[in-house]
């Protein structure tokens, strides 16, 4: 089980917070810094100057060179393997990961298809052979290194420190989705969209949160998550979004907030939970959600 395996852990219970939340700090300090200040206009300002692979190097670089800073902390640090921070399973389950990875680029291309035929004037096809390419690759390292830091943070060492501290599932669930939301305070969708935007962002962390739970690990998280911010990079791009990527197309709508927020948590989400639990088998949702975790 992949909380109640903690009971096995001997690190203190202290160096479970020290990084989650060195990490929100740094997000709040960043948030209260860019009030008052036009994000867009930043990203914009920093594109003019190194351009827009530069500009997208520059943000996500120090989240993908963060996995590599919890795995040393995990590992050295708390003495604890990295598998047993990835899964409950003696080894971690690769195609979890490809599956779940799979199937969400699949959904979200097929989205983006329906989308673009649906409404053509909301988008600009801005292909450039190229610049893809390269961005592409660069895409393809970085992204899934970014990803996998956030899940290996907020859904690995804050929810099994939690759960070592509470013996609470719901609370080892609840926390990280709310810290995972708050991270994205600083995001230029929040200033366009509006705060109701958070709704989204914690309720894909609390999405994430359930994978990881009901699964008994983060390969369904870690696949999910990589395809969410790889295949949406490359697919579409908006200047009001985080990334501006030489993406396959440009959104040039306004958006509403109710396609961003309500189809996918309350629809979609809910959907993908069902197609897991009937490919993986899973039982006992109360308990697994709900229950107490067993440290003897």
């Amino acid at each position: 089980m992949y909380l109640d395996q903690v009971k096995n852990f001997k690190a203190h219970p202290i160096l479970y917070f020290v990084l989650p939340v060195a990490f929100l700090l740094l997000m709040v300090v960043n948030y209260i810094f860019s009030m008052g200040i036009d994000t867009n206009d930043v990203i914009e300002q920093t594109i003019n100057q190194i351009g827009v692979n530069g500009a997208f190097i520059l943000m996500i670089f120090p989240l993908s060179i963060g996995v590599f800073v919890v795995w040393f902390w995990v590992k050295f640090v708390q003495r604890q393997s990295i598998t047993s921070l990835t899964t409950s399973r003696n080894k971690v389950d690769f195609k979890r990961i490809f599956f779940s990875f799979f199937l969400w680029a699949s959904i979200t291309i097929i989205m983006t298809v329906v989308a673009y035929y649906a409404e053509p004037e909301n988008f600009v096809f801005n292909f450039k052979p190229q610049k893809f390419l390269i961005f592409l690759v660069i895409a393809i390292i970085l992204i899934p290194l970014q990803t996998s830091f956030e899940e290996y943070l907020f859904r690995g060492n804050l929810m099994q420190g939690l759960a070592l501290v509470t013996k609470s599932r719901i609370i080892a669930l609840l926390i990280p989705a709310v810290m995972f939301g708050l991270m994205h305070l600083a995001n230029p969708e929040v200033g366009k969209i509006g705060p109701v935007i958070m709704v989204y962002y914690i309720g894909t962390g609390l999405f994430l949160g359930i994978l990881t739970l009901m699964d008994e690990g983060l390969e369904l998280a870690l696949g999910f998550h990589a395809a969410n911010n790889l295949i949406g990079a490359l697919l579409v791009t908006a200047d009001w979004t985080a990334f501006q990527t030489h993406s396959i197309f440009k959104d040039v709508s306004e958006p509403s907030g109710s396609f961003e927020i309500i189809i996918p948590i309350f629809i979609i989400f809910p959907l993908l939970l069902f197609v897991f639990s009937k490919v993986y088998k899973w039982n006992n949702w109360k308990e697994k959600l709900l229950g107490t975790i067993s440290t003897n």
